[in-house]
């Protein structure tokens, strides 16, 4: 929005000029959602507050959680706010990347409100019938990858650390990258469990989204790096740098211990956006790597599940397996910065894969 206004204006004030520079507008919309966040985070916190929006807790998780409560929760209404308003404001909104990240943020968030509602209004952690909330997801998901489809017709599947694309069958593409969205956003809510856990492998992901988006936007660095060049792809900084301010901005309120936590209309947003960022680059194998963290997370839910219904029995105390480092004595505070730590070690492993080909 703004990009075109100080276009029709840079004949008259050639200093205009620098508002079209792309890193500069990443950089000011990483602001923008920074300071917003912080600004409407005091407010945002004491409404929900008021309105005992409260975590609902699990009865058969960790005690040390029976405290908090009172922690109010759909905190991820402040960071769809600051990112979608940050997009809006520096993005080129011609760009049709822009919008299928913008679709998935407010539908997956949608699903994430309705979900949060019905936890607090009937008391129960379950919240939305599961089916409902795959339903929709899933119809969602489809959408956006059968339109990426029919713009692109480019089917190419980048391969960590391997020089040449993998072609894959139309259906074989939609469907992987179908996974990929659901499948993200499920992983990104599965792991949203400790105080500020999923919001800094979020930035971290979404920072190495944004550098990935400005080579393969550039003909030149992406021949370099062996890299598809994605004309459209430049606007998907603007996405990115969004993510990463507003994770900030969050983060000021959610760290241990949090004000607020982002509850599903958060984690299912954020999770259904790194997915759909990955389609669009092309980068979903990398996205498995980066997203470590989050793969971890959901694969201990699934092996638990599975062990118990085949054999009677858990592996872990507890899953996802944050909570089983709980139950074996380790505190809040070094499980999550250790869980950072291998977040960023996971991310730089997946941006040396780029080179290393």
């Amino acid at each position: 929005m703004l990009v075109f206004m100080t276009n029709s204006l840079t004949p008259f004030y050639s200093w205009l000029n620098n508002f079209s520079n792309l890193t500069l507008r990443g950089v000011f919309s990483l602001l923008t959602s920074f300071f917003i966040s912080l600004w409407i985070g005091p407010y945002f916190i004491k409404y929900l507050k008021d309105l005992q929006i409260n975590q609902v807790i699990r009865v058969d998780g960790p005690k040390s959680h029976f405290n908090k409560s009172e922690t109010p929760t759909m905190g991820g209404l402040m960071i769809l706010f600051s990112i979608i308003i940050s997009v809006l404001i520096w993005g080129y909104l011609n760009n049709p990347y822009i919008w299928c990240v913008i679709l998935v943020l407010l539908s997956f968030g949608i699903i994430g409100f309705i979900d949060d509602y019905s936890k607090v209004i009937s008391n129960d952690p379950r919240g939305l019938f599961a089916c409902w909330k795959y339903l929709w997801m899933s119809l969602i998901s489809l959408t956006v990858v059968i339109f990426v489809f029919r713009l692109n017709k480019n089917t190419s599947l980048i391969m960590p650390c391997i020089k040449h694309t993998l072609h894959l069958p139309g259906l074989v593409y939609i469907l992987l990258n179908y996974f990929v969205i659901v499948g993200t956003g499920n992983a990104v809510n599965l792991t949203d469990g400790l105080d500020g856990l999923v919001i800094m492998p979020t930035i971290f992901i979404a920072g190495a989204f944004s550098l990935i988006a400005l080579i393969s936007s550039n003909i030149n660095f992406a021949k370099y790096f062996h890299l598809l060049y994605l004309h459209n792809s430049s606007e998907l900084v603007i996405c990115c740098t969004a993510i990463m301010g507003s994770g900030l901005g969050f983060l000021w309120f959610n760290a241990y211990p949090a004000k607020i936590f982002m509850g599903d209309i958060g984690s299912l947003s954020i999770g259904g956006a790194l997915g759909t960022i990955a389609v669009l680059l092309r980068q979903e194998l990398l996205l498995m790597i980066m997203g470590g963290i989050f793969v971890i997370e959901t694969v201990s839910v699934i092996l638990q599940v599975a062990c118990f219904k085949i054999y009677g029995k858990r592996i872990f105390y507890m899953a996802p397996l944050h909570h089983h480092y709980e139950l074996k004595g380790f505190s809040e505070p070094c499980i999550i910065v250790r869980f950072w730590i291998i977040s960023l070690i996971l991310v730089l492993i997946g941006l040396v894969s780029l080179k290393i080909r």
